[in-house]
C-alpha cells in the first residue's frame, strides 16, 4: 500500500488510550509527571540522547514548537539529564541523510524523524537498526523498519479541509469549480491528505485544477496557482484547497496579484500565525489545527519510553497500528485534529498557549481581531 492505514477507529483509540494511561498510573506502573514511586521497577537510564530531525523551515511550527517542546519534555522526563541532538534538513532528502549519518556516528540512542522523502530515509533508517539505535517516524510515516509512529489522522485532515470548503460553498457547490493544491508527492501524508479531501469533495464539485506541490514549497504553490488562474478564469475559481498554511499563504498572494478583489474560501494546515491572522483578516477560511503539544509531547515520551526499555509504557503511548510500504502493524499514537476558524481561535491555539491575543492581535490585525471579539 501506498500511504499508512490506521486500524482503529478515532473514538475507540480515544477511549483506549486515556482508559488505559488511567489504569496504569492508578496501578503504579506508569510514572506520573513528577518522578512517580520509582520503588516498583528497576531504575531508570537518564542519561540519554535522542536524535531530532526535523524535514524543512517553511513550515514554522517545526523550528518554533515541535524541536523546543520536545528538547523540554525529554529534559523534564529525564530529570535533566537527557538530551536533544537536533538538525533541520531544509527540504533536502539528502541533506538528512546525511544528518541520519551523523546522529548514528554520534550513537545517539533514538532518532525521531520527520522524513522530506518517507522512500529515500528507509536505507538510513535500516542503518540505524542495525546500530541497535530506536527510530520512531514522526509526523510523516517513513519506510524501513521503524520502532513506532505518532502523527495525527491524515486522511481525517483531509476530510476536514474538505467539510470546510462544503460549507463555505453551500448550495452552490454543485456548481462550483476549485483548485486542489496538494502536498509534496515525495510525503507520504499527502495521499492521505488527498484522499481523505476527495471522500468529500469529489463528484459535489469540479475539479477545474489540481497540483503535487513538489516539497510543500510556498514558491511553487505560487506558481501553480497562477496556471489555474490562467486557465480556469479567476473569478471562476469558487475556492482553493491547499493543503498546508504556507500554501494557502502563497495561493492568496497569486490570486491578490491577478486582481481578486473578494477572496474565494482557502484551507490550509498546521495553524502557522500568520494563516491565523489571514483568518481573522478574512483571507483565509480555516486551517487544521493539530496539537503541537500533544503531538511533541508524546513523540519525546515514546523515545524516551523505548530507550529505557519501559514496555508497558510505550505499549500505552501506541495503541493504534498502521502499515507502511515496507511494514505491517507499526505501534503509532494518531492525535485528534479540529479546524480552526475565526470563531474558535480563543478556545483552540489561545486556551492551548500556542498563541496569545497580543501575537495575533498585532497593529495591522487590530481592527479585525476587535470584530470578532477578539481583544
Amino acid at each position: 500500500m501506498n500511504a499508512p492505514t490506521p486500524h482503529r477507529t478515532a473514538a475507540a483509540r480515544l477511549a483506549l488510550a486515556v482508559g488505559s494511561v488511567l489504569l496504569l498510573t492508578s496501578c503504579g506502573v506508569v510514572d506520573a509527571a513528577d518522578g512517580g514511586d520509582s520503588t516498583q521497577r528497576p531504575e531508570k537510564r537518564e542519561d540519554l540522547t535522542v536524535g531530532l530531525l526535523l524535514p524543512d523551515k517553511e513550515t514554522k511550527r517545526f523550528e518554533k514548537f515541535d524541536y523546543p517542546l520536545i528538547k523540554a519534555r525529554v529534559a523534564d522526563l529525564t530529570h535533566g539529564k537527557g538530551k536533544v541532538r537536533y538538525a533541520n534538513a531544509e527540504a533536502s532528502a539528502k541533506r538528512q541523510s546525511t544528518q541520519f549519518d551523523q546522529m548514528i556516528a554520534a550513537r545517539v540512542d533514538a532518532i525521531l524523524v520527520d522524513a522530506v522523502d518517507a522512500k529515500a530515509i528507509a536505507p538510513d533508517v535500516r542503518k540505524a537498526k542495525e546500530a541497535g539505535i530506536h527510530v520512531i517516524a514522526y509526523d510523516r510515516l517513513a519506510e524501513g523498519p521503524v520502532d513506532a509512529y505518532i502523527s495525527h489522522d491524515n486522511e481525517l485532515v483531509g476530510e476536514v479541509q474538505g467539510r470546510a470548503i462544503m460549507e463555505a460553498l453551500g448550495t452552490e457547490a454543485e456548481t462550483s469549480k476549485i483548485v486542489m493544491l496538494n502536498g509534496s508527492p515525495a510525503d507520504p501524508n499527502t495521499a492521505r491528505f488527498k484522499q481523505g479531501a476527495l471522500g468529500v469533495l469529489q463528484n459535489k464539485v469540479s475539479i477545474a485544477k489540481s497540483y503535487d506541490v513538489q516539497e510543500w514549497l510556498p514558491k511553487v504553490a505560487e506558481a501553480d496557482m497562477e496556471k489555474a488562474i490562467a486557465a480556469v478564469g479567476l473569478n471562476n475559481i469558487a475556492a482553493v484547497y491547499s493543503a498546508n498554511d504556507g500554501m494557502a499563504g502563497a495561493a492568496i498572494d497569486a490570486l491578490k496579484k491577478a486582481g481578486a478583489t473578494t477572496l474565494p474560501p482557502v484551507t490550509g494546515q498546521d495553524a502557522d500565525l500568520p494563516a491565523v491572522q489571514r483568518i481573522v483578516a478574512g483571507e483565509q477560511y480555516m486551517t487544521v489545527y493539530k496539537s503541537f503539544l500533544e503531538e511533541a509531547n508524546n513523540a519525546a515520551e515514546i523515545a524516551v519510553a523505548k530507550i529505557q526499555e519501559q514496555d508497558i509504557m510505550f505499549d500505552s503511548l501506541t495503541q493504534d497500528t498502521v502499515d507502511s510500504p515496507t511494514q505491517d502493524d507499526i505501534p503509532s499514537m494518531l492525535v485528534p485534529v479540529v479546524a480552526l476558524t475565526k470563531d474558535n481561535i480563543r478556545t483552540t491555539v489561545i486556551k492551548d498557549g500556542v498563541y496569545t491575543v497580543k501575537d495575533i492581535c498585532t497593529p495591522e490585525y487590530a481592527t479585525d481581531c476587535a470584530a470578532i471579539g477578539l481583544e
